[in-house]
């Protein structure tokens, strides 16, 4: 759940960004057919199966534009919805929920679309000890938003950004001459906190990561074969990290490997929206 700081510092900007983007000068359409401030009222129905997230998302929208818009939420984050349910309505100066009904709907349902994919992917690891891990592969300006979607989803975040951690993937270490030099260099440099990461793509770079003292070895693109070898190679002495084209279609291959993380880009570039929709809007005499 986002709290008031949270939302102030990270989100709003973001939303506010994106209300500009839609509205520059005016809501020509809105101004036209109700050039005068009117109280009504609108329902927040869903149209298909899922998991909602990002209903103070929602609702921020709208405060941004009228902190005098009353919203009433029947469900929260992370509750299942069915079609034709009832979700929430809004009441407020019936210019506001015009505005505002796109924007709020895109953050809706992109969340809800996240939460819902990360939620089928996390039920077939369940019982395994598997934790589902997304990636940095979100949409520009929407990370803060995505990333808490797969958390409601059942997910888990890696790493947010660029300085929360040391990843060391197939162009760092051509950049540094090799996986020893790249692990040595990171050792040398990162604060001692850090946990340091390899991706490997076959069996010599996972020997030479485990020599050099990696602490996540991520085994990337690997055939079940080769990913078999490699987990038996570490043998418990790194933490083992599974990734490259894992989606929900093909995760079952995967599963009872035995290995403490999965990671898939999918969960962020590839869910489907949540249909959600503002309906029955109406004047409130």
């Amino acid at each position: 759940m986002y709290d008031p700081i949270t939302m102030r510092l990270n989100a709003d900007p973001y939303i506010l960004s994106a209300l500009k983007e839609d509205i520059t000068s005016e809501d020509v359409t809105t101004n036209a057919v109700m050039p005068k401030a009117c109280l009504g009222q609108v329902d927040l129905i869903c149209k298909q199966e899922g998991i909602v997230c990002g209903l103070e998302v929602f609702a921020r929208v709208f405060e941004l534009i009228d902190d005098e818009v009353e919203i009433t939420l029947f469900v929260k984050d992370g509750d299942p919805v069915q079609p034709g349910e009832k979700m929430a309505k809004l009441r407020g100066d019936i210019r506001t929920l015009l505005s505002g009904e796109r924007t709020a709907l895109n953050y809706l349902q992109r969340m809800s679309g996240i939460a819902t994919y990360t939620h089928a992917i996390a039920r077939l690891l369940e019982g395994t000890g598997i934790k589902l891990l997304d990636t940095r592969k979100t949409t520009p300006n929407n990370r803060v938003f995505e990333k808490y979607a797969v958390r409601i989803g059942g997910g888990h975040n890696h790493r947010y950004n660029l300085t929360d951690g040391v990843l060391l993937k197939d162009n760092h270490i051509s950049a540094a001459g090799g996986v020893t030099q790249a692990v040595l260099m990171a050792k040398e440099y990162a604060p001692f906190v850090r946990k340091i990461e390899v991706e490997a793509e076959n069996l010599d770079m996972v020997k030479e990561a485990l020599e050099a003292g990696a602490d996540i070895i991520m085994l990337d693109n690997m055939e079940p074969t080769m990913m078999q070898e490699a987990i038996a190679l570490i043998g418990g002495k790194a933490e083992i990290e599974i990734s490259g084209n894992v989606t929900k279609e093909n995760i079952e291959r995967i599963r009872g490997l035995g290995v403490n993380y999965i990671s898939s880009g999918a969960l962020t570039h590839s869910a489907p929206i949540l249909d959600i929709s503002l309906k029955n809007l109406h004047p409130i005499k």
